[in-house]
């Protein structure tokens, strides 16, 4: 049976918001082309719902498509209850009343302050779109707002920052759901990349060092394909041609985190893709993404996605 999502409009929508779910979740099919996601886009009520671009949409479903879904998606919206004043209108707590114990919950860009306002986001580390965030802080402290990020994981509840990052999220789900061969499918049929480096800050507006040569894109092409090698922050600063101290602050500038972070974020990235499609000795996995040991491949794989090499395994390599 589909995995069944209801994606809940709450006027005045983001359309583009909107659409993420339905387009990268249909995408997502097995083997035999069969759909994985049964996807139903649901209002409050049964009334057309005002989008932020200057148009209405008739959705098929009402509320009612919340009681039947195994994971709920909220868009972004500029509904006046959750942006403004921290909490949510009759409707709209009346529909979220519907969702069952136990149903994932995700929010993609200010989908975030509608599971803020429903309390859903108390006490987890969440995040939403960049230049929301100072507001999003005052009206729901008990969050740990992430505003650098492109999405949070938090296992039954899930954020992304603004727009195009519900990409990230909705395909990052498939992954979790259905593997990557999955997710990579889903992405190339979307035409957008299955993976995106660095976080939202690259994104902020903030102006970038004009010193130091032009970036640090080359350098990390070049470090991607020598994640076996020993490699470390004064080699990547030596093949840009900079100094330590200026390769470091353009590297953040452009990605968001430091070249360190990054580093360690590619090499699981590498070692969850050969976990994933070889049957490697684990030994070999470490080596081969350059993390050194399976101890130490099992220390960066759970502090990233809080499981062991072999359970990874297990879970998106299973037994043939």
């Amino acid at each position: 049976m589909a995995h069944r999502v209801a994606v809940l409009a709450v006027d005045e929508a983001v359309g583009f918001d909107l659409c993420i779910p339905s387009l990268v979740m249909a995408a997502a099919v097995d083997a035999d082309l069969r759909p994985l996601y049964e996807v139903a886009v649901c209002g409050v009520d049964s009334k057309p719902v005002r989008m932020t671009t200057g148009f209405s949409a008739v959705l098929d479903h009402g509320p009612e498509a919340l009681a039947e879904a195994d994971t709920v998606i909220v868009p972004g919206t500029r509904a006046v209850g959750p942006r403004r004043e921290g909490v949510l209108s009759p409707e709209l707590a009346a529909a979220l009343a519907l969702v069952r114990p136990g149903t994932r919950m995700i929010s993609i860009c200010t989908g975030a302050f509608v599971l803020g306002a429903a309390g859903v986001l108390d006490g987890r580390r969440a995040t939403t779109h960049w230049r929301f965030a100072p507001t999003f802080r005052e009206l729901y402290p008990r969050v740990d707002l992430d505003p650098d990020v492109l999405f949070v994981d938090e296992g039954d509840v899930l954020t992304s920052a603004g727009l195009a990052a519900g990409l990230d999220l909705c395909l990052h789900v498939v992954r979790s759901d259905f593997g990557t061969e999955v997710a990579n499918r889903a992405a190339r049929y979307c035409v957008v990349p299955p993976w995106r480096e660095g976080g939202q800050s690259q994104f902020i507006e903030q102006p970038l060092p004009t010193d130091g040569g032009n970036g640090v894109s080359a350098t990390r092409a070049w470090a991607l394909d020598r994640l076996a090698e020993p490699l470390d922050l004064a080699s990547m600063a030596q093949h840009a041609r900079m100094s330590v101290r200026t390769f470091s602050r353009r590297f953040r500038a452009e990605t968001g985190v430091s070249a360190g972070t990054w580093l360690i974020r590619q090499r699981v990235q590498r070692a969850r893709h050969l976990l994933e499609s070889t049957d490697l000795p684990v030994d070999e996995v470490a080596r081969r993404c350059g993390l050194g040991t399976a101890a130490s491949l099992r220390q960066h794989l759970r502090t990233a996605i809080g499981v062991s090499p072999l359970a990874y395994r297990r879970t998106f390599r299973p037994a043939r």
